[in-house]
């Protein structure tokens, strides 16, 4: 599993006030539902573990197993708001229902259909999303750090983002309205804080400027850099972002998510020809050759798109007749 958080830009930008604790476990419910297809219906729960939840964060299993047992008592009360494709104000909860599993040190969590939505159905054109590798933020000890990242890798390709309305911004990385009122703690306590833990551990370098309305703070715009990777021995060098999430390999998909991909319109229409002989005598028989294809070298079946994207389809966007 390569660890890749995605979301639509809306429930990136979102007003939230969740603790580092549980945002931790929002993004492996975003990872773990995306690569396994659970937590996304009522009936089929996500369940994380305290050991993935130390792997990814680098804690011991007994820290973990508190941490799943105070999510239980509080990550379903914690509610957010978005503005939706229709421009309107959405208010939801991230989690429908959350049980902690007595004895296995795990809870199973299921996502409601408002956060289904904005991390299943996109497609890079009218949906636009956010995407970053889990490992970047696991370090981050504080979650205004990780709210920040998140928000400012949004904007990485541009190099700097817009203008970040105040009392916008505040609510995107988790202040309630009297937290750090005074900008001289703001800054100290919060921004300065998560600036300096981002540049220092993260891929980013990341440098803001504040703009004034006569001589009240407005809001911040910032300048994205990102890091140069040190090259490995004998390292290719690829087209493509290095520090995007790779979307073109398979690392961690099931073979159930590799026949979703081969029962794409699109991805059949564009490779079903390398299907010859018995392999092109059924469907069943295509299926079992593409993903074996796949396995052996999936680079090959990114002609038209990274080959994860074909995961997200619309329902009509597949075959799945035959």
């Amino acid at each position: 599993m390569n660890n890749l958080v995605v979301k639509s830009n809306r429930l990136n930008t979102a007003i939230q006030n969740l603790s580092l604790v549980e945002i931790r476990l929002i993004q492996l419910a975003v990872i773990d539902s995306r690569e396994t297809q659970t937590g996304l219906t009522a009936d089929n729960p996500l369940r994380i573990s305290a050991k993935r939840y130390a792997e990814c964060f680098d804690v011991d299993v007994d820290t973990a197993y508190d941490v799943l047992l105070s999510a239980e008592a509080t990550l379903f009360e914690r509610r957010f708001s978005f503005i939706n494709e229709r421009d309107n104000q959405v208010k939801t909860r991230w989690v429908s229902q959350v049980e902690y599993i007595k004895g296995e040190g795990s809870i199973e969590i299921i996502l409601t259909p408002a956060v289904v939505k904005e991390i299943t159905r996109i497609d890079g054109l009218q949906t636009f999303f956010t995407k970053y590798l889990l490992g970047q933020t696991a370090t981050l000890n504080s979650v205004y750090s990780v709210r920040l990242y998140e928000l400012l890798i949004q904007w990485r390709k541009a190099k700097k983002t817009p203008l970040f309305d105040l009392e916008t911004f505040r609510g995107q990385l988790g202040l309630g309205v009297d937290d750090y009122k005074r900008m001289s703690d703001f800054k100290r306590r919060v921004l300065d804080a998560a600036v300096a833990e981002i540049n220092e551990k993260t891929d980013l370098k990341i440098s803001y400027e504040q703009e004034k309305r006569k001589s009240t703070i407005i809001g911040f715009k910032f300048k994205i850099i990102t890091k140069s990777k040190p090259k490995q021995p004998h390292e290719r060098t690829v087209s493509r972002d290095a520090y995007t999430a790779d979307m073109f390999t398979v690392d961690g998909l099931t073979d159930k998510q590799l026949w979703r991909i081969s029962r794409h319109k699109e991805f059949i229409s564009t490779y079903s020809g390398l299907a010859k002989g018995d392999a092109g005598k059924s469907w069943s028989a295509y299926s079992d050759f593409i993903i074996g294809e796949i396995k052996k070298d999936a680079s090959k079946f990114s002609k038209k798109r990274p080959i994860r994207e074909y995961l997200d389809g619309k329902e009509e966007d597949y075959d799945f007749s035959r």
